[in-house]
């Protein structure tokens, strides 16, 4: 039978009654908690004494008042002092007489939740025999007496020192261990270092935060334990922090690419001296990647609104320039004069291609992370890629320690690598060259891709300015904005991009991207059934008819609001997927109000339209839906949250 909570508190009461010791237990308010039988004994304590609750002062005052402290010319003040000596929870140890003529030794303890134990002794036949030593040896001298009477009350006081100092040492090792293992638990490292820069202590979360350092460092230097490419970065702040100066700051691991924040704190008392610098490490590194994808956010909207009103007038002006060309055009014009009209219809074309460039790097961009298989889709790029580039020209890949798909802007990606391609084949010039794209991670938590090509490398100028909008090397030909289009949408991913010439020669771009695996694809839970498709573009119609096939799917069509709304009504239906923008007077949105009015069960839409678009935001606070493009993947995912 297994033994309850109320059996231990018998037991335990038991037990203490069976202790020759008077005890008492009071809590952090100075109230009793636990007393044992002997404790009523000894002081004659009434039964509402003895009774859990009973405060300490109301126990001392009956004290007082029975002369237990002696004659006291103030009992209200010798109640007072008494009650602040046991606030201040300090071990004590005392004998005195009591007014029966019996000596008592008061051992109390504090305990580390708050409140007193205090043990009481009868040591009054020890005094006897004190006194009979001292009556029946003659022989020996008063000052020998006196001093083993000390001597016995110094060893009684040793004892119950002891007792206190083994209680606690007992509690600093429980606090020691709890503190340790809440310290490891931490997502961070917390360390700290002599003057000598030495470890003292760890938490042992080091290797975590930055991936390859060892574990145990206690004994080592920062130098050793942190690597010299990132211990030159530390330095001038654990000398500030020797210095008395409390500083935070943000440094790159050398290794893993890693991002982190130190914290050092001065180890000094008051105005003494420092004795060391405590340390804090944190890994920001998805922190830091938000942030930098945000400050590009502002950007790009500042940029919005600093252009958006230029751009207007320029596109104005370039249409006022273009029809009055196009008129000079028709005209019979003297020699020479044709080819200076065609010059400017030219600059104004090309002025007008240079606003749609400085359009999508400053207007509004959703990002949207698909599950890449990169092997497949550096398959694609090679494809994509390959008839750009003149014979004699060569373009490989390599990808390694890539295992599963990762979460990217596939588009992004694709425009940004191209870009690089492109970039490096007129680097090359003439053939021979050779283009190198690599793929790898690192540490899984970046991706690098890398650009390097066998051309003449950048010029100092261009390491400096060549992601600054419309910095060019390629004279009249270029605009200036390949390179910046790269860094913004690489920077609004939450990465950057690092420009370097080779030591062998040639330029090499690395675009470093966030390391997110793709969560598993879990199997669409809808069964097949029939699907409504309303689409006005032939060709689209076409794609999405055999993707929805491809996934069991049977599908009936229609090209507008009114024909889709009419073929709703037919048995069977069980998904309505319909673009937003559709020909007539109803849009999509027109048809899925009225369909779920009409209580069909399963709505979708699609749209190309931008996330600025009014009809799209109408739309998404409504129903489901799915930009485009897309593919069979993404639309099986899609399809199998539609609820409504």
């Amino acid at each position: 039978m297994p033994i309850t909570d109320e059996d231990i508190t018998s037991l335990t009461r038991t037990g203490l009654n069976l202790i020759s010791q008077a005890l008492s237990i009071f809590d952090s308010d100075l109230r009793l908690a636990v007393c044992n039988r002997r404790y009523q004994e000894m002081f004659d304590f009434p039964a509402e004494y003895i009774t859990p609750g009973v405060s300490f002062e109301d126990t001392i005052r009956l004290l007082v008042m029975r002369g237990e402290y002696g004659p006291q010319d103030d009992p209200d003040e010798a109640v007072r002092s008494r009650v602040q000596a046991a606030l201040a929870f300090v071990p004590h140890y005392l004998e005195r007489m009591r007014p029966n003529g019996r000596w008592v030794s008061v051992e109390g303890f504090p305990l580390p939740q708050g409140g007193w134990v205090t043990v009481y002794t009868d040591i009054t036949e020890v005094r006897y025999q004190q006194q009979m030593l001292r009556a029946r040896s003659a022989e020996l001298s008063d000052q020998l007496l006196s001093n083993a009477e000390r001597l016995s009350e110094t060893n009684r006081a040793l004892s119950a020192a002891n007792t206190a100092l083994s209680a606690a040492k007992a509690q600093l090792t429980e606090i020691e261990a709890r503190t340790r293992l809440t310290t490891e638990m931490m997502p961070a490292h917390i360390a700290h270092v002599d003057r000598n820069l030495r470890y003292t202590y760890t938490n042992r979360r080091l290797s975590s935060v930055l991936p390859g350092r060892p574990q145990q460092i206690i004994g080592l230097t920062g130098r050793e334990a942190l690597g010299p490419e990132n211990f030159v970065h530390i330095e001038p702040y654990l000398h500030r922090a020797l210095a008395g100066e409390a500083s935070v700051f943000e440094f790159t691991d050398h290794g893993s690419g890693r991002r982190i924040r130190a914290a050092f704190t001065p180890d000094q008392n008051d105005d003494g001296p420092v004795n060391g610098v405590y340390i804090l490490s944190m890994d920001i590194t998805e922190e830091s990647q938000a942030r930098a994808a945000v400050m590009q956010t502002r950007k790009r909207e500042l940029a919005a609104q600093l252009t958006s009103g230029l751009a207007h007038d320029f596109a104005n002006l370039l249409t006022v320039i273009l029809g009055l060309q196009s008129r000079l055009d028709r005209l019979d014009l003297p020699a020479g004069a044709q080819s200076l009209v065609g010059a400017t219809l030219a600059a104004a074309r090309r002025g007008g291609a240079l606003l749609d460039r400085i359009a999508s790097i400053s207007g509004r961009r959703e990002m949207r992370p698909v599950a890449l298989d990169l092997p497949g889709f550096l398959d694609d790029l090679a494809q994509l890629a390959g008839p750009t580039l003149p014979d004699g020209v060569k373009l490989t890949l390599h990808s390694q320690g890539l295992t599963g798909p990762v979460m990217l802007d596939a588009g992004l990606l694709q425009d940004s690598l191209l870009n690089l391609i492109l970039n490096a084949k007129d680097a090359i010039g003439s053939p021979p060259g050779d283009i190198t794209l690599s793929v790898r991670p690192v540490h899984h938590t970046w991706i690098d891709f890398t650009v390097s090509d066998t051309g003449p490398g950048f010029s100092d100028q261009a390491l400096d300015h060549a992601l600054e909008p419309f910095f060019t090397t390629k004279g009249a030909e270029g605009s200036g904005l390949g390179l910046a289009m790269v860094y913004d949408q690489t920077t609004l991913a939450g990465g950057m991009v690092r420009l370097e010439n080779r030591a062998t020669g040639g330029a090499c771009v690395t675009l470093r991207l966030p390391y997110r695996p793709a969560p598993q694809v879990v199997a669409p839970d809808a069964p097949p059934g029939m699907v409504l498709l309303v689409e006005d573009n032939d060709d689209i119609r076409e794609s999405l008819r055999e993707m929805l096939r491809g996934l069991g799917h049977a599908v009936i069509e229609a090209t507008t609001a009114d024909e889709a709304e009419a073929l709703a009504d037919l048995p069977g239906i069980a998904l309505v997927l319909s673009d937003l923008h559709l020909r007539g007077s109803r849009s999509g949105l027109d048809l899925a109000r009225s369909l779920a009015h009409k209580g069909l069960g399963r709505l979708a839409l699609m749209t190309s339209a931008p996330p600025s678009d009014p009809l799209r935001a109408a739309a998404q606070a409504s129903f489901a839906l799915l930009p485009k493009p897309f593919d069979a993947a993404t639309l099986a995912r899609f399809l199998s949250t539609v609820t409504r």
